[in-house]
């Protein structure tokens, strides 16, 4: 069956229909962070950027708590397309906007009493904790656009528009470089130069995300059932698979956490290398997410047809190739990770320890790349309260190893962090099992805006 399904041409066209723009758009994603680091990383005192480091963490961990916005959105939208429901489209899309406004305001007010009290658990130098509230403060201005692109960018995946995102995720980040580059180096506004850049380039991303919905939605037509979304039980599936993906995304940003807390306390060559490797593992994160991606709106729209051939082929497809791009990017560390690192700052302290470390981020990649792909399956098929259930006990599986590996330094914090990324894929593997097993995966987990649903209904 597996070989069948690999043989099928038409699905390899799919699926790098979907992941190739995806790829495109999303290795621009942590393009920011890395043309960021190789900016500021080419200013004389190495604080400057651990302080990009430090407050891209606590701003990515506020606005990656809240990535349910684009996976919750991606899901029923991906459903609703497979039912060619364009009633539908219209409720996940103004939902989804509705729910990144309102919770741009409630964080908004409560990232600065976050910020402070995370610099003062982390303890770093003086020169490190100022330069960090200053880039952390003027990120927060970014929030809002950063959420409202979340759920723009799911919607328009969930619809199999992967260009959409492109022209977003790419205009966004081109945008940022640019900026962070005249801002820091030509303006001379240093590590806050960094911060203004990116929050305005999020906000022309919001923007150009808006103008393009009316095209789709011209391709799916329909009503806006304005009197169902004003009961409570229309809102109630796509909340509850909000619910259990943002308790998700919180574990997995509180693992990300501790990390940055204990490595802020190894002082600030440690802290300026680990984000030297740690964007590394960001470009491949974001690059296996295209396929990811792919499996997303495939695997949705597969659930939403009652298609059991089409679900089987779109992850044998997508897998296959997650596979072979892992490999691609584990060999490119492995002899290319001294470049990479040598690109991004000159300072030879900051370069000597990231080189030491390099081994680690060079497995990651074969280690990650299954929770990524069998992600993007529980996310399509809106299953979002098993991934809660895998990620909490991945978490809890992984603590011990942590304590355990205390006391071997930063070392001890790698090879804990690889433990937790293969725990992540064999619990997801282990629901993913139980589920195939008992034939669960047309069996609806949302009871309105389900698989089952028929067109016109809310989702």
């Amino acid at each position: 069956m597996l070989r069948e399904a690999w043989a099928h041409t038409p699905t390899h066209h799919r699926v790098w229909a979907l992941a190739a723009p995806m790829i495109l758009s999303n290795i621009s994603v942590p393009l920011v962070a890395l043309v960021d680091s190789t900016v500021v990383g080419h200013l004389p005192h190495a604080h400057q950027l651990g302080a990009v480091a430090v407050g891209s963490t606590l701003y990515v961990m506020i606005v990656g708590i809240l990535g349910f916005l684009r996976m919750g959105t991606t899901g029923f939208a991906a459903q609703a397309s497979g039912r060619a429901d364009g009633g539908a489209l219209r409720q996940v899309l103004i939902k989804g906007l509705a729910l990144a406004a309102l919770l741009a305001l409630t964080l908004g007010l409560l990232a600065l009493p976050f910020g402070d009290l995370a610099l003062d658990w982390m303890n770093p130098s003086a020169e490190l904790d100022e330069q960090t509230r200053a880039f952390f403060h003027t990120r927060l201005f970014g929030l809002p656009a950063a959420l409202a692109n979340f759920a723009l960018i799911g919607w328009f995946l969930g619809t199999q528009n992967a260009r959409a995102p492109l022209a977003i995720l790419l205009g966004t980040n081109v945008l940022n470089i640019v900026l962070s580059l005249w801002f820091v180096l030509g303006l001379d506004w240093g590590v806050v130069g960094a911060a203004r850049a990116a929050v305005l380039s999020e906000w022309g991303g919001a923007l150009l995300g808006l103008a393009l919905t009316g095209g789709a939605l011209r391709r799916y037509p329909g009503r806006t059932q304005w009197a169902a979304m004003a009961r409570w039980e229309s809102w109630r599936p796509l909340l509850a698979v909000n619910r259990d993906i943002f308790i998700r995304s919180l574990a997995l940003q509180g693992v990300f956490f501790l990390l940055t807390v204990q490595g802020a306390r190894l002082g600030d060559d440690t802290v300026a290398a680990k984000a030297l490797l740690l964007n590394g593992l960001l470009l491949t994160a974001y690059a296996l997410d295209g396929f990811a991606h792919a499996v997303e709106a495939l695997c949705g729209h597969a659930l939403g047809s009652r298609d059991r051939q089409g679900l089987v082929r779109s992850l044998v497809v997508a897998g296959g190739w997650s596979l072979i791009a892992s490999l691609v990017f584990a060999l490119f560390f492995a002899v290319g990770g001294h470049l990479f690192i040598a690109l991004q700052s000159d300072i030879p302290s900051v370069r000597s320890t990231a080189d030491i470390y390099l081994p680690y981020l060079a497995l990651l990649p074969l280690v990650a790349v299954w929770s990524y792909l069998l992600d993007g399956l529980f996310i399509g098929a809106t299953r979002a309260r098993e991934m809660r259930d895998a990620m909490l006990l991945s978490v809890l599986l992984a603590l011990p190893l942590a304590w355990w590996l205390r006391d071997y330094a930063n070392h001890g914090l790698w090879i804990a962090f690889l433990g937790f990324m293969l725990l992540r894929s064999l619990c997801l593997g282990v629901y993913a099992y139980h589920l195939t097993r008992h034939d669960q995966w047309f069996v609806s987990p949302n009871p309105e805006g389900s698989v089952h649903a028929q067109p016109g209904n809310p989702s």
